[in-house]
């Protein structure tokens, strides 16, 4: 021991480490099956065992437990020895030690007895939250379930900053959105979910649609379909929300965001999607799709390119496509009017118990009772049993007694439902019942909620109090919010460790019909898009250079609210603004994958044909161009672009004409009859205006695309120093972004030279930041290259397994590999002749390998990995 300093203790392996808390001899089985379904997944179990250690204990356990990654524990009757001079026993120090933010997967085995301290201390575990807690009875059985919880905890821990609901969250490598937990129980639905698992599992039917007025509880039978049927779906099931999505041309770029599809301009959303769902046996669920319901042919097209993908989708209207089946989501079941409303017709009846339960919320120690049957059984009557109707009216028993709320709704409700008279019955109820329960609200609730209309899926409070301002809530922000929480009108979550707010599609649907009918809807558009406008603003700055990552991950968390700004400010006529927006945003759209999105608002500004700038025309000319750059390049393109540095010179946009440049070159680039030297004179030039400019983003992009000219041309020096320097430029700048695309670049060629140690360190630190940044294809490419150090090396299994791995995510994502870039392939199948054995088993597992796996192969050394960062101590 120097400097004061404890040892480091290590871990019997440096992969991913997966510690195992357990009593020793009575669980020895089970810590066998523990051991090898962690081994299973070529993870490391971290396992105490008894023997000599030049360690006390207590630190040996200690510092394994600082090491690892994931906790698991196993408790069966005995809590375990407790020291002398301790507390507890090592069994309950191990829990009491792990860090709140470790994973912790919990297995108590079914015995007779268990000794009181430690069924104190599960009863403990089971109030954490943080803790996933089930029960086994053989080792056999823990074996597969620990195998399972692992794959399926290493999948969601990589591909976490996407769990919110649709394309809200940042970009991720992998899964975008699982379905969602219901908030709440689902109750009375049982024969419903039976009926809806049989037609999904009987393989006959494409489309499953959920059809109903809204209010009626669609989305929630969905989820809980969805969560219910997973089993019969090997390949995954995908939750897609639509209820922000409200022009038609979104609905394929939102659906290929949740399937993980990235949109970066170099192929179609149809061949990319196409290519991720292939013959994959999937569900994915459509929610809320009344609002695009002429895009259902969509669907007829994804399914006939997908021939085992299924869809179910909620909808207030059939579809009318080839395929679908129709199912009809019914009402809860209410009181047989003719019969006396007691508590056993009130306890028999589904819309009931949703509103004992739901009313338990709101005013803990509520039930159903004799006294207050018969007036449950009459506000339930009244709702129809529209679930959501009951559920709002069940939240004013914080305030109203039943009899109350019985009395009210009789007052109300027949008076409201003759405004409406061209809606079905069930919708002017539902529109009804939430009239009634903003009628409860202050004036000032109300106004609020009105207000929050204009919100996409999800808001923040900060976002809430800016559009606020001058409003008549505007100082009472936070209190009215609450009032609204209370009303169960507005719902909290929590997304990205921060408070985050949202309306009900219905609630949002009334909320901006009633903002409408006031003429103040245009007012609230325009301040919503001018927070956001601010908000990227002043984010932009930080998409370029050191705080790349930390500025992604924040844009992340506000997409559905970036893509109803951009909305709000064609909508509201704001066309250069809007084209600012776009263009300021520029480097997100790029490494998120959302050009789909950024061209259909630059083409609809266009169509308007209302005055704009030059420079808001040169943007918008210039993204619809920049899939055709990748897709379709072509004379056309070529002018196009040279439009759009016309225009932006015109504006004073010197930046933008040297971008705009540099892709006009890029297009010459994937000519087949090249014309080298004028290619290279545009790049020069707008390299030189880059650098003159500081702009140092663009300016390695375009040293690495000049880089890939020297290769094209088999001038291999010049492409190396363009390479070369498009890395100085990126490390000076300390821009992940850059970075990896110039050092994948840079390693391939140095692979081809034969330089395979600096090949393979530059692949390594690509890789490495490409997981921070969530950059998919640069982890990808990183992946490829190390399997191509791995075949020459002669390393079978290895290579297979990423090669195998790499080709699972480039379909799974839609992601193509440029030609002449798979720099793994000519290896590979120089080793597969000499060793094919070795490389088949691992291509074997890797098939079967998550993202997560793969990494931890290609990554095999954690310190490895620390010393590459350590180069750009800032990332």
């Amino acid at each position: 021991m120097t400097g004061g300093r404890s040892p480091v203790i290590r871990t019997p392996d440096q992969r991913i480490r997966v510690f195992v808390s357990s009593t020793l001899r009575e669980l020895a089985d089970e810590r066998e099956a523990v051991r090898s379904a962690i081994e299973r997944l070529r993870l490391a179990p971290v396992m105490f065992e008894l023997g000599a250690r030049p360690h006390p204990p207590r630190d040996l356990y200690r510092s394994y437990l600082a090491q690892s990654d994931v906790f698991i524990g196993i408790y069966g009757a005995s809590y375990g020895w407790v020291a002398p001079e301790e507390a507890v026993s090592g069994l309950e120090d191990e829990y009491n030690l792990a860090s709140p933010e470790m994973p912790k997967l919990i297995y108590v085995k079914d015995t007779d007895t268990r000794d009181e301290r430690l069924t104190q201390l599960i009863a403990r575990i089971q109030a954490d939250d943080t803790a996933a807690y089930l029960h086994f009875h053989t080792a056999a059985d823990l074996e597969d379930h620990v195998a399972g919880d692992l794959a399926m905890l290493l999948a969601e821990r990589f591909d976490q900053s996407r769990h919110d609901s649709g394309p809200a969250g940042a970009a991720d490598i992998g899964l975008a959105a699982r379905v969602p937990a219901p908030y709440t129980e689902t109750i009375g639905r049982e024969g419903e979910l039976a009926e809806i698992r049989a037609l999904l599992a009987g393989g006959l039917h494409r489309v499953v649609s959920l059809i109903g007025p809204g209010g009626i509880g669609k989305s929630r039978l969905a989820i809980e379909a969805a969560h219910a049927d997973a089993d019969l779906f090997p390949d995954g099931v995908f939750f897609v929300p639509l209820e922000g999505v409200l022009e038609p041309g979104l609905l394929l770029p939102t659906i290929a965001y949740v399937l993980g599809v990235r949109d970066t301009g170099a192929a179609t959303l149809e061949e990319r999607i196409a290519q991720a769902i292939g013959d994959r046996h999937v569900l994915i669920v459509l929610d809320n799709f009344e609002q695009i319901i002429d895009e259902a042919p969509v669907i007829v097209g994804l399914y006939t390119l997908a021939p085992r993908a299924c869809f179910l989708v909620t909808s207030r209207n059939v579809l009318r496509i080839r395929g679908e089946r129709v199912f009809d989501v019914e009402v809860l079941e209410t009181p047989d009017p003719e019969a006396p409303a007691t508590l056993a017709q009130a306890q028999a009846s589904s819309a009931c118990r949703l509103f004992a339960e739901r009313a338990a919320a709101a005013l803990p120690g509520f039930e159903l009772t004799a006294q207050n049957a018969a007036e449950v059984v009459e506000i339930c009557r009244r709702l129809d049993g529209l679930p959501l109707a009951i559920e709002l009216a069940a939240a004013k028993i914080r305030l109203l007694s039943p009899h109350d709320v019985a009395e009210r709704l009789g007052n109300s409700l027949p008076l409201l439902s003759t405004s409406a008279r061209d809606l079905p019955d069930r919708h002017r109820t539902m529109r009804a019942t939430i009239d009634w329960s903003v009628g409860l609200l202050s004036e000032e609730q109300r106004a609020m909620l009105e207000d929050l209309g204009v919100f996409a899926a999800r808001f923040s409070l900060e976002a809430v109090e800016a559009v606020g301002a001058g409003r008549s809530w505007g100082d009472q922000a936070i209190e009215t919010l609450a009032a609204l929480i209370d009303a169960s009108l507005v719902q909290r979550v929590d997304s990205g460790g921060r408070s985050v707010f949202s309306l009900l599609a219905i609630v949002r649907e009334y909320a901006l019909g009633a903002l409408e009918s006031r003429g103040a809807a245009d007012a609230m558009r325009i301040a919503h898009a001018d927070y956001y406008l601010a908000l990227v603003r002043r984010i932009a700055p930080r998409l370029r250079g050191a705080a790349q990552i930390d500025a992604v991950a924040e844009l992340g968390l506000e997409v559905p609210n970036l893509r109803a700004a951009a909305r709000h400010l064609v909508q509201e006529n704001r066309l250069d603004d809007a084209g600012d927006f776009a263009w300021t945003l520029l480097p997100y759209w790029w490494i998120s994958g959302y050009f789909a999105d950024v061209r259909m608002w630059m083409l609809e500004l266009l169509d308007k044909q209302l005055p704009i700038t030059a420079r808001t025309r040169a943007i918008a000319t210039f993204f619809p161009l920049w899939a055709e750059l990748w897709q379709r390049p072509s004379d056309q393109v070529v002018a196009g672009l040279g439009a759009a540095v016309r225009l932006f010179t015109e504006s004073g946009d010197e930046q933008g004409a040297a971008m705009a440049l540099a892709a006009r070159a890029s297009t010459r680039l994937q000519f087949p009859d090249l014309d080298p030297a004028t290619a290279r004179s545009e790049f020069e030039s707008a390299i030189a205006r880059l650098h003159a400019l500081g702009d140092s983003w663009a300016e390695s992009l375009a040293e690495v695309a000049l880089g890939q000219l020297g290769v094209v041309c088999r001038d291999i020096p010049a492409a190396l120093a363009h390479f070369d320097r498009a890395v100085e430029i990126a490390e000076a700048a300390e821009d992940a972004f850059t970075r990896v695309v110039a050092g994948n670049n840079r390693a391939r060629l140095r692979f081809m030279l034969g330089d395979r140690d600096s090949a393979e360190e530059e692949f390594l630190l690509t890789l490495t930041l490409s997981i921070r940044l969530h950059f998919v294809d640069g982890a990808t490419y990183g992946i490829e290259g190390i399997c191509a150090v791995a075949a020459a090396r002669g390393d079978g299994w290895r290579a297979g397994a990423l090669a195998a791995a790499a080709a699972k995510i480039r379909e799974t994502t839609g992601m193509y590999d440029i030609a002449g870039f798979a720099v793994h392939l000519e290896p590979l199948a120089a080793l597969r002749a000499d060793d094919p054995e070795s490389v088949e088993a691992g291509a074997r597992a890797g098939a079967e390998m998550s993202l997560a796996d793969a990494i931890a192969i290609a990554l095999p050394d954690p310190e490895a990995e620390a010393d590459l960062q350590e180069k750009v101590p800032s990332w």
